[in-house]
This record gives C-alpha cells, structure tokens and sequence, in this order.
C-alpha cells in the first residue's frame, strides 16, 4: 500500500478503503434505526409499521362564512319572531283596550239614555191653561198675551174701560159717532175701528174686531202706545 503523505493545510483525500468504511457505518446505523422503530409482534419479532401522518383538519374561509351566515340567520329569525310577538301583543292589549272603552262608552250612554228617560217620566206635563169663555177670562186671557208681547195694563184698567165703552158685549157697534159716519164704525168690547185694529193686531190673536181677546189685547197695544197704558185711559180714546 502506498504511504500516504499529508500536505500542512490540505485535507487529505479519502481512499477507497475510508469510502468503504463510512458506507458501511451508514448501512448499519439504518438499518439498527429501523430495527428500533419498527413494532414488535406477540413472539418478540419486530414488524416493519407503515408510518402514517396524521392528517390536519383544516377549515376553509367559505365554511366558516357559511356557518356564521348560518348563525347570523338564525338570531335573525330569533329576533324577528320575537318582535312580531311583541307587536302582536301590543295590537292585542290595544284592541283589547279599544274594545272596553267602547263597552263603558256604550254603558254610559245607557245610564245617561235610562236617566233622562226617568226624568221625562218624573216630569209631569203641564196641563195647557185653560180661560172662561167669559168677561173674566177673556180679559185674563189678553193679560198672559200682553206679559209675552211686553205690553202694559192691568186687570183693573181692562175691566173698567171695557164696562164704559160696551158694558161688556163682544158683538156692541156704534152707529152714530163721527166714525161711523165716516164708514168705519168702532166694533167690540173696546170699540176699536178696523184701520186701528189691522195696526196693532198681536200675533196669536184672531184677526177679527168682534173677537174679544184680540179686540181687547189689540185696543191695549194702541192704548200703550198712545198713552202709556191703557190704564191711563178714562174716557173715549
């Protein structure tokens, strides 16, 4: 064999034997490491396991859109289920609400309806008022017309002018003054002519001198108006 020589500062170069050698260094050491690794059966010799690598779970941008979509949907749906509870039980208590007012409406009108019906019944009509067909009451009579229309005169002053002018007849005509010469004769209880009578006529009397109560009330208007009252009046007028 050749002498190896060693340069200072060079590396020497390997021989086929030195080759040899870590090759075969290398050959064991595999081979004791795949010893070692490999599983041993029930009599003691080792079985060569085929190595399998744990998959890794992964989860993809789109799943995971998808399942918060998901979720997001439903809390939706949650929430507007439980909206649509509280408007129908706010539409629910409103109508339910409406609906009493309407029945306490609709009692108090009754009350009120039954109330006003117990007083009409409570209430007694008035009987109209009735007068004598008489010298009393038809001057009784043109009292309450006068009062209404505002004109004045008294009982007393009816009565006494009455007696003087016709004693009290309705139908009395007087033929032979200066009125009856002119075509107008003085007619009635107050002997009134018809141009006076057609100008202070009161409503709600007959239109008609022979008339008693609107002769009277008629002869008290003018009275009134021309002396005051026909309590003023003492003498032909």
């Amino acid at each position: 064999m050749p002498k190896q020589y060693s340069i200072p500062g060079r590396i020497p170069a390997l021989t086929k034997a030195h080759k040899l050698s870590f090759a075969g260094v290398a050959a064991l050491g595999a081979a004791a490491l795949t010893f070692s690794l490999a599983p041993a059966d029930t009599q003691g010799t080792r079985v060569a396991a085929d190595p399998v690598a744990a998959a890794p779970v992964t989860v993809s941008s789109e799943q995971l859109k998808v399942k918060t979509v998901g979720l997001s949907g439903q809390l939706a749906d949650a929430q507007a289920a439980a909206a649509k509870k509280k408007a129908a039980d706010a539409a629910a208590k409103k109508k339910a609400a409406a609906d009493a007012a309407k029945k306490a409406e609709a009692a108090r009108k009754a009350k009120e309806a039954a109330s006003r019906s117990t007083q009409r019944a409570a209430v007694k009509p008035v009987a109209a008022k009735t007068y004598a067909n008489n010298l009393d009451g038809w001057i009784r009579q043109s009292l309450d017309i006068m009062k209404k229309h505002g004109i004045p005169g008294t009982y007393d002053g009816l009565h006494r002018n009455i007696m003087r002018e016709s004693s009290g007849n309705p139908n009395a005509i007087n033929g032979w003054d200066i009125n009856a010469i002119n075509g107008v004769p003085s007619i009635g209880l107050l002997q009134v002519i018809k141009p006076t009578f057609d100008a202070y006529h009161v409503a709600g009397t007959v239109h008609s001198q022979y008339n008693p109560v609107a002769n009277i009330t008629a002869a008290a208007n003018y009275a009134a108006h021309r002396y005051g009252s026909i309590d003023n009046v003492n003498s032909a007028y």
